[in-house]
């Protein structure tokens, strides 16, 4: 839980800018909630006042009494508005990767430990639509909250608006949390392109496809090395691409990934077509490496070889989020 210093407290910042990033849980006391009537509210102020200064022109007691009512049931509002949002906790959830120009999905958790329930809570990201929820006493809800990303590394929520209208709508009170978490943008896959002639596949002498050297399996294109026994000669006859046979018992490939196969590409573009390769290779269930200027990933195959291998593809270079 973060406690505030005395200068942190009496910031101007913090009133539209929130604290800057905190470990979870974090928990609203009062010093982070911020309380303004809405533009509903301020309507219902200036009929309040005409309201009042009818009374005074004309000398009416009810008129006098009806104001005053209605104005103290506004006051009142002010502190359900404050107790709707002070005590609540909120926590990081789970983030994961996703790839530039998809939306980022970022998952709070909301509780409330208090003896009352809470309704009406709204958390936005900036520039993004709000979330509400409400809240029984004890309850913790998991909010989705989604942000675009532009850009391959890091990328942090930011800060949160929390807010509340409740119960008349004629003050909003609102507070930010920032929580310390990010995701993993991976580069935005290349198109389609076929790996260089020189990139060549190797032999793994471990690895097994199947169960017998007789069970066919289907064709895949012809790499560099490959044996000429196993090529299709009848598409090779009728002048259709190389194609090779493939058999249960053959043993998996390796290949290697690597920068310097792109030169002709800028940095940001090869990033994307390495991504590429490494989407291809995983769903042909190859095992690959991956070479990048001051790393090496050894090769390997399967779900954490891919996300390894996509991980160090963002991360090139670029250790921030966009």
């Amino acid at each position: 839980m973060h406690t505030l210093t005395l200068r942190q407290r009496f910031s101007l910042r913090r009133f539209h800018r929130g604290l800057g990033p905190e470990a979870g849980p974090v928990q609203l006391d009062r010093s982070r909630i911020f309380i303004l009537p809405s533009s509903t509210g301020l309507l219902f102020a200036m009929v309040l006042l005409v309201m009042l200064l009818g009374a005074i022109n004309y000398a009416n007691n009810m008129g006098y009494m009806f104001t005053f009512l209605l104005g103290s049931m506004a006051l009142v509002s002010v502190l359900h508005s404050y107790r709707n949002l002070v005590r609540l906790e909120f926590a990081a959830g789970r983030a994961e990767a996703v790839f530039a120009g998809e939306p980022a999905v970022f998952e709070i958790l909301v509780s409330n430990p208090g003896e009352r329930p809470r309704h009406a809570i709204a958390l936005a990201l900036v520039e993004e639509p709000p979330v509400r929820v409400d809240l029984g006493v004890g309850e913790t809800a998991r909010v989705i909250l989604q942000k675009t990303s532009r850009h391959r590394g890091r990328l942090a929520p930011g800060r949160i608006r929390v807010s509340t209208q409740y119960p008349l709508s004629l003050f909003q009170a609102w507070a930010y949390v920032e929580l310390d978490m990010n995701c993993i943008v991976y580069p935005r896959p290349g198109p389609a392109r076929s790996i260089p002639p020189h990139a060549v596949y190797r032999p793994n002498q471990t690895g097994d496809k199947g169960r017998g050297v007789d069970d066919f399996a289907g064709f895949r294109p012809y790499r560099p090395g490959d044996s000429p026994r196993h090529l299709y000669w009848k598409a090779v006859a009728r002048e259709q691409a190389l194609l090779v046979k493939q058999f249960g018992g053959d043993r998996a490939d390796e290949l290697w990934l690597d920068w310097n196969d792109l030169p002709d590409l800028p940095v940001e573009a090869r990033l994307s077509q390495l991504c590429r390769w490494v989407l291809d290779a995983d769903r042909e269930q190859l095992r690959y490496g991956l070479r990048l200027p001051g790393v090496e990933q050894p090769v390997n195959s399967g779900p954490a070889q891919r996300a390894r291998c996509l991980e160090l593809l963002a991360l090139f270079d670029s250790p921030a989020a966009a």
